[in-house]
């Protein structure tokens, strides 16, 4: 997990942020450590290294806190989502892959830990009410840029033979 931590937050700071889509969607490709972080780790480790992964971000990104608090939330109630979309118990979590699960409950899954980062990220950037529409543009394209890229680096790292 720390190679992967280091990857992505290296990935994150000196490729993908330098990556401006028409001016305001940008891929935050770091919180793929919440969906891949082992379930059957320890809880508190996992939600300090994302607050840090999340705090390296800002600190290269000078956003204030932002991304840490983002991928905190998420990384908070991730094990919410895998009961919903996955239906395990903690029973199950030492065996439990993401890799190893269908493609539609992997995409629900995905789908909505990136809209909440996302949704979350950009309320605080904009922090007005009066930029709302922006907020909801910003979330749904740079979610989708998130998410192709995920996908797209899903499939070519797990090809199979």
């Amino acid at each position: 997990m720390a190679t992967l931590f280091i990857f992505l937050l290296f990935l994150q700071v000196f490729v993908l942020n330098n990556i401006l889509f028409l001016d305001s969607i940008n891929p935050y490709l770091y919180i793929v450590f919440v969906f891949l972080y082992p379930l059957k780790k320890n809880r508190t480790s996992f939600l300090f290294y994302s607050f840090l992964l999340g705090l390296l971000v800002d600190f290269f990104s000078d956003s204030g806190g932002i991304h840490a608090f983002s991928i905190l939330y998420i990384a908070y109630i991730r094990l919410f989502f895998v009961r919903i979309y996955f239906r395990k118990v903690s029973a199950d979590y030492p065996f439990f892959k993401l890799k190893s699960e269908s493609f539609g409950k992997v995409f629900n899954y995905t789908v909505t830990l990136t809209v909440i980062h996302h949704l979350i990220y950009f309320s605080f950037v904009n922090f007005s009410f009066q930029n709302l529409s922006n907020v909801f543009l910003n979330t749904l394209f740079s979610s989708i840029f998130t998410l192709v890229l995920y996908f797209l680096g899903t499939y070519i790292f797990t090809k199979s033979e």
